[in-house]
């Protein structure tokens, strides 16, 4: 497959993501208020209600919350599916599940989660850890880019607030980042580089 196959396919994921997470909103818009939210919403340690961890990112309080997810999801998850699809894709599924599952153990009771921004966070935090793993100087810059046009406001949103801002959604979403740049590293899962010894002599079995 070509390159430009690849990134064609993966820009088309990241644009069926965010038409997803529009329709949802529309829907949630019709059927009134919250309706989604409070039946697919993440409910700390709740066991009855652990598969929100899969729901939850696709939620919204207002189309006012998707639109400020939206913008940052978009231009992170750009620079993501430039590597294709596969792997847009599982660097989503792998901070949705382990930054959900982070969010599901530490946030407080009786609260309800939803949103995008814990996947952003991973995203950012993805795209600026990855250089490292991967030992790219092109990916240190994306990394670089990505902390100068968005690092201030992702700080200021994952400091503590009593503003209804799941400040724990956006810590857990940033270490799956972390997590996800080091577990889905190229360098990392194709193992060590072979060696070979060179010998003056012909070689013998």
């Amino acid at each position: 497959m070509s390159r430009g196959t690849r990134q064609r396919q993966g820009l088309m994921l990241l644009a069926g993501i965010v038409a997803f997470m529009w329709l949802i909103e529309v829907i949630n818009s019709i059927v009134g208020g919250n309706t989604l939210d409070d039946a697919g919403g993440l409910y700390p340690r709740d066991i009855d209600r652990f598969w929100g961890i899969l729901t939850f990112p696709f939620l919204h309080a207002s189309f006012q919350h998707l639109i400020d997810n939206t913008i940052p999801f978009v231009f992170m998850g750009a620079i993501i599916a430039l590597r294709g699809a596969g792997k847009l894709l599982r660097v989503t599924l792998f901070v949705i599940v382990v930054g959900g599952l982070l969010t599901w153990l530490v946030a407080p009771e009786h609260t309800v989660t939803v949103g995008a921004s814990g996947v952003v966070f991973g995203y950012a935090t993805y795209l600026f850890t990855r250089g490292f793993f991967e030992r790219s100087w092109l990916d240190l810059l994306a990394g670089l880019v990505v902390g100068a046009v968005w690092g201030a406001a992702l700080i200021s949103s994952a400091i503590p607030h009593n503003n209804g801002v799941s400040w724990q959604g956006h810590v857990c979403g940033a270490i799956a980042g972390v997590l996800a740049a080091w577990a889905l590293s190229d360098r990392r899962r194709a193992g060590p580089a072979s060696r070979t010894v060179a010998s003056p002599g012909p070689s013998t079995s």
